[in-house]
């Protein structure tokens, strides 16, 4: 048993196998004794398909040890933005008179907003649940990639956006000379916003980075079409510190899958899968395909 929890996240291109692989690799981690909640936060929600179960928000136990939910993400953005309407609200009394509130109702439409919500939705469930391992079934590339971006390129922005609040705080004051009790730049509820938002990004960042407690296995196909999108993850991932952990050859048949393989990801240790006869689906089928390929988890 682990002491802190591990993280761990399967990431790939769309059809690679990531939501089979992550359904797998948190059964074999369960029967080993381990307490596994595995995570869907794939907008297609395979794993209900996998498991031939209704899985929702609330966690469902599926098997001994074993956990799952999904991740809803429209629900995740309405609260998102109800929550930044609250906080608009807040610092900003003075200008209800303005009909501020019909500008938030665009904020849906902003860049990020959908990585930020998965973030979210990570965050809730390893701060509320106890585990010893969150397995993360991903989205596709793309909004997989910003979902683990996101921290640090928000950090950038919080910075400016902190510093132009310092001077404007700062001007103020001159212009007033007015001081009530404490200093206004440890009392103005903008920067203090500011500083939560700045807190919350670091602590994801740091989860992200921390090669002990957090696992990114990059499931590919052998053909090259997903060996270059794996390629530019792995590259991705560097670019803010993240390590990938394993690469994760699934469907391969040919020998020669395994030598361009070796020869594409040669700096990373690979695991191989080969293509099942049967389809996987049901919990007993899952056990099966487990069973006979029990060596092939070793790694995990």
């Amino acid at each position: 048993m682990k002491s802190h929890p591990i993280n761990m996240f399967f990431l790939g291109k769309g059809g690679v196998g990531k939501s089979t692989l992550s359904a797998l690799s948190a059964l074999y981690l369960a029967e080993k004794g381990n307490r596994v909640y595995l995570v869907s936060m794939d907008p297609a929600h395979n794993q209900a398909d996998i498991f031939q179960k209704k899985i929702s928000q609330k966690p469902l136990k599926v098997d001994n040890n074993l956990l799952i939910s999904e991740i809803n993400l429209n629900e995740l953005v309405k609260n998102y933005l109800k929550q930044v309407e609250d906080n608009i609200n807040n610092a900003y009394r003075y200008l209800t008179a303005f009909n501020l509130e019909q500008y938030t109702t665009i904020i849906k439409y902003s860049p990020g907003i959908e990585e930020y919500a998965l973030l979210l939705g990570f965050n809730d469930i390893v701060s509320q649940f106890t585990a010893n391992y969150f397995i993360f079934d991903m989205p596709p590339t793309a909004l997989a990639v910003k979902f683990f971006n996101l921290p640090s390129l928000s950090m950038l922005w919080l910075e400016k956006l902190m510093q132009l609040r310092h001077e404007i705080i700062k001007k103020r004051q001159i212009i007033t000379k007015v001081k009530f009790g404490k200093k206004e730049t440890e009392t103005d509820k903008v920067l203090q916003q500011l500083t939560t938002q700045k807190e919350f990004y670091n602590r994801i960042q740091n989860t992200f980075q921390n090669e002990n407690t957090t696992f990114v296995n990059i499931v590919v196909n052998p053909d090259e079409l997903s060996y270059s999108e794996s390629q530019d993850i792995i590259s991705s991932l560097r670019n803010i510190n993240v390590k990938p952990k394993d690469i994760i050859i699934n469907k391969f048949i040919k020998s020669e899958h395994i030598e361009k393989s070796d020869a594409r990801f040669a700096h990373l240790p690979i695991q191989y899968f080969t293509q099942m006869n049967y389809p996987l689906i049901g919990i007993d089928t899952l056990k099966r395909c487990l069973h006979e390929n029990y060596d092939h988890f070793s790694f995990l």
